[in-house]
């Protein structure tokens, strides 16, 4: 019977829309849950509350304007229309409202070249003054920023024109509202930017502590700070770390006892059968003896690991010719070498030397032709070693990392011959915070590919 697969709702959906496009980092995620609730509530207060007193607040000084001029133009229609009571009429317009009033006689309505894209103003005075005066009449809010300026054919060859300031039939608070408002979510976004970054902050720092430990590497100046979250796991991870290096401190003790206590045994039979003499039995013995000690040193360097060692700034490019020196000197045809020059890097150097001599060591078991390159490639140090032999096969390559692993075909052989090989050098890689990877190789056998974080 098929296991039937859960629904997926609209919360899953969105939720994969977020994780697929959201930034990766906390700090920005933290920084777009903050800012963008108050940016789309003052996207809305903006588009709605300023719209709407914007309109309102300029139909109602348009209405007034237009009513304004309306009962001039009705008390000259009521006027005798002669020269002096025209003047007077204006004269006492002007003095009475915020508005500027001149008669233009002989004159015709001035042709308007363009009209304002969009234009509340333009919009609202030009339709309350058509329906107020009926009359043919012209508005123009472009020709000057400041002013508005209208004329209004009273009769034919007798244009009425009045300008006044915007101000007086648009609403001019407005842009000076919305600069408060962009002044202020500036302020709140450069305080929500300095809050979060000193929240985040010990995160980060805890999180370079672990990798530093987990790379072998101290973080003497770590402390647990920030919020009472982030200092409890400060503090777990710190009180980890001491148990860890407790428990690694007791265990280098026990082995250095137990490494001694069985050495002197050996040695004691090695000084025995030297006073046996020589014949096939005692040499027998010898060589069990011998591989008893190599069994011995196998063991010791696989549970040792990287031997609590501290990485140290080393140049590496000239560890790794000492390595390969020493493979040679173990019996390892001419290895080609590509290493680049003056790479130093904090690593442990006595275990990446011990991880690269084994790798070494496997490749000319089985191969006739060894090739070791070495490179800094976007912050980390990659090591490789090729060979020509007979390769280990895709589903195996994984399992040649167990210890004590000694399929002759899976070449995980050290030069004790316990199988601790690419155990020894993959634990080696774990300690730096890199890995061991195998891979075919472009001389026809197998390639170890070793990365380490820098």
């Amino acid at each position: 019977m098929k296991k039937k697969l859960p629904h997926k709702t609209t919360y899953w959906h969105i939720s994969r829309f977020l994780e697929r496009w959201m930034p990766s980092k906390l700090y920005a995620r933290s920084l777009i849950i903050v800012i963008a609730p108050m940016v789309l509530l003052q996207t809305i207060m903006t588009a709605v509350i300023m719209e709407r007193h914007w309109d309102n607040v300029t139909k109602a000084l348009s209405r007034s304007v237009a009513r304004e001029v309306a009962f001039v133009t009705t008390l000259y229609d009521n006027s005798p229309k002669d020269p002096a009571s025209v003047d007077a009429l204006l004269k006492q317009a002007n003095a009475t409202l915020d508005l500027v009033f001149t008669l233009e006689r002989g004159g015709q309505l001035p042709e308007v070249s363009r009209k304002p894209l969009y234009s509340l103003l333009d919009i609202k005075l030009t339709q309350y003054l058509e329906t107020r005066l009926k009359r043919p009449l012209v508005v123009d809010t472009l020709s000057n920023s400041d002013y508005v300026d209208v004329h209004i054919e009273l009769e034919k060859g007798v244009i009425l024109r009045f300008a006044t300031n915007q101000a007086r039939v648009y609403a001019s608070s407005t842009p000076l509202f919305l600069l408060w408002l962009l002044g202020s979510s500036i302020v709140l976004v450069t305080l929500a930017v300095v809050f979060l970054r000193n929240q985040i902050k010990p995160i980060l720092e805890l999180a370079q502590a672990a990798q530093n430990f987990g790379m072998g590497r101290e973080a003497p100046d770590f402390q647990p700070r920030g919020a009472d979250e982030v200092r409890a796991a400060a503090e777990a991870f710190l009180n980890m770390k001491e148990r860890i290096e407790r428990h690694v401190e007791q265990r280098t003790t026990m082995l250095a006892g137990v490494s001694h206590d069985l050495r002197t045994i050996l040695t004691r039979f090695k000084l025995e059968l030297a006073f046996m003499g020589d014949n096939p039995k005692v040499t027998e013995l010898r060589e069990d003896v011998a591989e008893m000690q190599r069994m011995l040193e196998g063991y010791m360097a696989f549970v040792k690991g990287d031997g609590g060692e501290r990485g140290e700034m080393t140049d590496v490019s000239q560890l790794l010719e000492n390595a390969a020196d020493v493979s040679e000197r173990g019996g390892a045809s001419g290895i080609e070498r590509a290493v680049q020059p003056m790479m130093n890097v904090p690593v442990k150097a006595d275990a990446l030397r011990r991880c690269v001599g084994n790798l070494l060591a496997n490749a000319a078991r089985y191969a006739k032709r060894v090739k070791l390159a070495g490179r800094l490639e976007r912050n980390q140090l990659v090591i490789t070693v090729d060979d020509d032999g007979p390769g280990i096969p895709a589903a195996m390559r994984e399992d040649v990392f167990k210890p004590f692993v000694r399929l002759d075909d899976a070449r995980n052989l050290d030069e004790t011959g316990t199988g601790l090989g690419l155990a020894i050098a993959q634990d080696i890689a774990h300690a730096h915070g890199g890995h061991i990877v195998l891979e075919d190789s472009p001389l026809g056998g197998l390639r170890a590919v070793v990365t380490i974080p820098v």
